[in-house]
């Protein structure tokens, strides 16, 4: 075949059947990258172990967290019995 019968071969091709339309919508939201989340599941709370490091260094003035120290040695008491 020479190139005038390939160009008329490939017009035909081009201009023949329906045009597919894409959605750009779609096709954009194929393209981002698929959300992963990873979870480890830690023995120690690292927040915490801080905090009583700090609170050993130094005393509170008011005691505001210790409400919530008790809570916290309640939750371990009962994971102990468990």
């Amino acid at each position: 075949m020479d190139s005038k019968q390939l160009e008329e071969q490939l017009a035909k091709n081009l201009t023949e059947g329906e045009m597919e339309q894409t959605d750009t919508e779609e096709a954009a939201r194929k393209r981002l990258p698929i959300k992963t989340e990873i979870r480890i599941q830690a023995q120690i709370d690292p927040i915490m172990e801080e905090t009583r490091k700090y609170r050993q260094m130094a005393e509170e003035v008011d005691d505001r967290y210790a409400k919530y120290d008790r809570t916290l040695e309640n939750r371990e008491s009962e994971k102990k019995d468990s």
